[in-house]
């Protein structure tokens, strides 16, 4: 199996399998990533997008969501 590596155009799915501590910092940003117990579809930005987060903020996510997972 492949590495899937975090960036903004992750899908939400494997953002949640594969970096379930994203979840969390997500959820304090607005962002949801899980509905009734399943994940939303499409990516990363398309939801941040949809809240009102510019591509600078988007970026900032991503970074920090890298080094919030790092000890997975």
């Amino acid at each position: 199996m492949s590495q899937i590596i975090l960036t903004k155009d992750i899908e939400i799915e494997d953002l949640v399998t594969h970096y379930p501590l994203s979840v969390k910092y997500l959820s304090e940003k607005g962002i949801r990533c899980i509905a009734c117990g399943e994940p939303i579809w499409g990516t990363l930005e398309e939801a941040a997008l949809e809240k009102g987060f510019n591509q600078e903020q988007i970026e900032v996510f991503v970074n920090e969501l890298k080094e919030s997972n790092l000890n997975l």
